[in-house]
């Protein structure tokens, strides 16, 4: 059985440019909570995805996801981390910033941050989105200081003018610069744009895609987590 947890929320009617409501998410479990507690509770460190649709694996089934996939490749390597899915479709920074609070009322270790794809997509304002997103950032290091971030870098494609698009681009490498934090460079590389490696709309990543979508964070999270559990291993 995979072990990656999903956190699932009531969701109105929140659909933006195809970023809607995965049909093949279950919500509203009433023992859904009492599950989450339970299972976090376990020993181990845990990797908290907080994202919007491209997290909660749109279109798929969860266990297509690239967070699923990172959790079977830690366990591959006898690395004991519990993954965690805490991505909502329709997502934006301002709703991340109003959910963070409760998915911090848990221990984590490694915390990748995904939104502000759908910011792009409406066009809000660069600087509340970046104000945003070091909201999240602060919240994170309030919490838990030793509390590892990763930044995944996103780009939206050049309909909004080149300013903006240039803009939005540029945020997320100056915000990791600035936090001293991991950036994924573009968790789209190689799968943005070809069509075979996306869904019907373009924008959601197919199987295949979301196993290089992967990969591409695999790169940065791989030296992160190998560090943390050597430390371990030489800590008396």
């Amino acid at each position: 059985m995979d072990k990656v947890l999903k956190f699932r929320y009531f969701l109105a009617l929140f659909i933006l440019l195809g970023c809607g409501e995965n049909p093949k998410t279950k919500t509203g479990e009433d023992n859904e909570n009492a599950e989450v507690e339970e299972n976090i509770a376990r020993k181990g460190k845990t990797i908290l995805f907080f994202g919007d649709s491209l997290t909660a694996a749109y279109g798929l089934e969860t266990e297509q996801g690239f967070p699923n996939l990172i959790q079977r490749r830690l366990d591959s390597l006898g690395l004991d981390y519990t993954v965690i899915n805490s991505g909502v479709s329709g997502e934006t920074t301002s709703g991340g910033v109003n959910r963070l609070d409760w998915v911090l009322n848990q221990e984590v270790d490694i915390f990748v941050l995904e939104l502000g794809a759908n910011d792009g997509l409406r066009g809000v304002p660069l600087d509340k989105t970046k104000e945003n997103l070091q909201t999240m950032i602060n919240m994170v290091r309030t919490k838990n200081k030793d509390t590892q971030i990763i930044l995944a870098g996103m780009q939206i494609p050049p309909n909004m003018g080149k300013a903006y698009t240039t803009a939005f681009k540029n945020l997320f490498p100056d915000l990791a610069v600035k936090n001293d934090i991991a950036l994924i460079p573009f968790l789209l590389e190689d799968v943005a744009g070809i069509p075979e490696l996306n869904l019907e709309d373009g924008i959601h990543p197919t199987a295949a895609g979301q196993k290089i979508v992967a990969n591409n964070i695999w790169e940065i999270l791989e030296p992160i987590v190998v560090t943390e559990a050597t430390l371990e291993t030489m800590s008396p």
